[in-house]
């Protein structure tokens, strides 16, 4: 995609953000997150601030140090550059000197610790610093096709490195967790990820009942539920997936548990549309586990969003608040875990539409055996 349509949509964003500063009566908001900075700005590096004014354009500030001012002028040139090391004092500073323009100035309370705020707080002579949480998480929620494409390439690049791990008897008896793991992860570095989305489960036998194992040295064996839980990332964008296999030939138990959670995945997956309250959307697959006597080892939330965080909002949960709208990128992973003898989790990504909601994650969601 062209630089020139690359900022434009971050341009738009910044537009998006300062309607919510009006909104907010904020005069400008300090952006502190890198993941909020890469939202509004293209910028990838790992030190940097930026000063969204509710005015416009004109007097938003970035702020990295020197080691990235070469980046910075590809990356982010159309705003002004400040080049300092401590980064968001620096632009606090600023502000204070144009105190008249910057009357109150939120910060990202969620992201700024304690001894930050001091510091901060010592700087911003004669303007308000007020906690504004969210702000940009909030815009985020909501994907523009940029954002969706970059997640759907993600994706792709897992569903690949899935297809590619059992084609070549990457999941077989006699192998590690371990070795599972580092072999998937590795295909998905081969297939164009720019590294693991996180930490990749693999968990075999009773270990797939533990909902977040770690992989171990733990020998897969034949009659074995494999838990693999794993994503890719493409332009900073994070594909999550969970599938489930089997090793030789499946226990009826098996089969019954694997199609149970399927039909959970199933109703939720259909569910996740614009207007569904989150509550209801977790319910409309929970209720399948409930009713089939299972609801107590069904151990957490349906799912959640993603994009620039592996995990951000909204949460699909018991206990989730809002509604979803178009353009959300959500997961779907209902699961069911037998302490000792095994689990089952279907996770797909799904961008949720006005009607019928686009699955991103391609890989078959029917029962593998290897």
């Amino acid at each position: 995609m062209p630089d020139s349509q690359l900022d434009r949509s971050h341009q738009t964003r910044r537009g998006a953000l300062r309607a919510l500063l009006a909104d907010a009566e904020l005069d400008a908001l300090l952006v502190t997150n890198l993941h909020n900075i890469r939202y509004l700005t293209g910028f990838t590096g790992s030190n940097a601030a930026l000063l969204v004014h509710a005015d416009g354009e004109e007097r938003t500030v970035f702020c990295t140090d020197r080691r990235y001012a070469t980046q910075a002028e590809t990356q982010v040139p159309d705003l002004e550059h400040v080049l300092e090391r401590a980064t968001a004092p620096a632009l606090v500073a600023r502000a204070a000197e144009q105190r008249s323009a910057h009357g109150v100035l939120g910060f990202e309370s969620n992201h700024v610790t304690v001894d930050t705020f001091e510091t901060l707080a010592q700087l911003a002579s004669g303007i308000e610093l007020r906690p504004t949480p969210g702000l940009t998480e909030h815009l985020r929620t909501v994907k523009d096709a940029t954002e969706i494409e970059a997640l759907r390439m993600a994706c792709a690049a897992a569903d690949r490195a899935l297809a590619d791990l059992i084609e070549h008897g990457g999941v077989r008896a006699g192998w590690t967790e371990r070795q599972v793991a580092r072999e998937l992860e590795n295909l998905m570095l081969d297939h164009g990820s720019e590294g693991p989305s996180f930490a990749t489960i693999v968990a075999a036998g009773a270990n797939s009942a533990i909902p977040h194992h770690r992989p171990t040295d733990a020998v897969l064996a034949d009659g074995d539920f494999v838990k693999l839980d794993f994503g890719a990332i493409i332009d900073g964008y994070h594909s999550d997936m969970t599938r489930t296999l089997v090793i030789g030939r499946p226990a009826a138990w098996q089969r019954d548990l694997y199609n149970l959670v399927m039909t959970a995945q199933s109703a939720g997956v259909t569910s996740a549309r614009a207007g569904e309250k989150v509550s209801d959307v977790d319910e409309a697959a929970r209720g399948v586990i409930e009713r089939a006597g299972y609801g107590d080892e069904f151990l957490h939330g349906l799912g959640h969003g993603v994009g620039l965080d592996v995990h951000e909002a909204p949460s699909l949960a018991k206990t989730g608040v809002g509604t979803l709208s178009a353009g959300m990128t959500v997961t779907v992973e209902p699961g069911v875990y037998l302490a000792g003898r095994g689990g089952v989790r279907i996770e797909d990504v799904v961008v949720v539409g006005e009607g019928d909601n686009d699955v991103l994650t391609l890989a078959t969601r029917d029962l593998v055996t290897v």
